[in-house]
């Protein structure tokens, strides 16, 4: 097997014993190109079905394609879509586009909050009617004990710090220091009552891997990624008040592999454009220590 051959494998290996481990499983899609590659993995996990609800965290601030396209893509895929938002902050206007937070303040209130209440069921959850194609409160408030999700460990250095099967206690907290050793391909996946646990499938691969396994497999994705005719780029994807474009040329995703290898980036870090990761320092260690994804 070549290399992407082998991180394929090891990432359908993983999402499977997930699927076969926790119950109440679903797999964050934040409609980037990492999280679509997870996608795309599942299906070919479950053999073209998808049989874990996508869910996604929707601040209203994410560029406008980006929506449409999840909707094209999970109507298309007769995926099993749902999403959470914060309405309380968004009516009260406690956003940073508002200007009454600051950017880290809103990550927390329209992300990591979102993100917790909409796991654990205690915030309405939005699901995708395939029959009417609209979006509808869920009844199922039942919590999710597990989720995947599509973070990789050299794109920021908190991330580097995960395990493939990551435990959260049940308020979305991350213990660094209780993180379980996962050795020659062991993995813990029992764990305590109560326990969340984060399940990361991407964790070795490499901004280009995902680039050439894009390449590769034809995977539909976001035109965001590509030069629209103006010199510019998204590398990362994120709100748009928080998410700047990169200069680059590159229109294909054929473009974009040549790139990474020459080496342009090489010391621009992936996620340089979000404005956020600066007002921390750099970091997202602590909003990821309280559920950031």
């Amino acid at each position: 097997m070549n290399h992407l051959d082998k991180l394929e494998n090891k990432s359908i290996h993983i999402l499977r014993e997930a699927y076969s481990e926790f119950k109440n499983l679903g797999m964050l899609w934040s409609i980037g190109k990492d999280s679509t590659v997870l996608l795309w993995l599942a299906r070919k996990a479950f053999f073209g079905h998808v049989p874990i609800p996508l869910v996604h965290v929707d601040t209203h601030y994410k560029i406008a394609e980006m929506i449409e396209y999840r909707d094209r893509l999970a109507l298309k895929w007769k995926l099993d879509m749902i999403y959470g938002e914060n309405k309380e902050a968004l009516e009260k206007k406690e956003t940073f586009p508002d200007g009454n937070v600051t950017r880290l303040q809103c990550c927390k209130r329209l992300k990591t909050d979102a993100l917790t209440n909409t796991l654990n069921g205690k915030w309405p959850r939005y699901r995708l009617n395939h029959d009417t194609g609209k979006y509808e409160v869920d009844k199922n408030t039942e919590a999710f004990t597990g989720i995947i999700v599509g973070v990789r460990a050299d794109e920021e250095g908190s991330r580097s710090k995960e395990r493939y099967f990551s435990p959260r206690d049940k308020n979305n907290d991350w213990d660094i220091a209780e993180q379980p050793p996962e050795f020659w391909n062991q993995y813990k996946t029992d764990f305590a009552p109560g326990t969340h646990v984060r399940i990361h499938p991407l964790l070795d691969w490499t901004e280009l891997d995902i680039w050439e396994y894009i390449q590769r497999e034809n995977i539909p994705i976001v035109s965001l990624y590509f030069d629209q005719g103006n010199g510019k780029r998204y590398r990362s994807l994120g709100c748009w008040p928080c998410t700047n474009p990169v200069e680059s040329t590159s229109k294909t995703v054929e473009e974009i592999v040549e790139e990474l290898k020459t080496g342009k980036f090489a010391n621009i870090a992936e996620r340089a454009g979000r404005a956020q990761d600066k007002e921390d320092g750099g970091g997202l260690e602590e909003l990821r220590k309280n559920g950031y994804m």
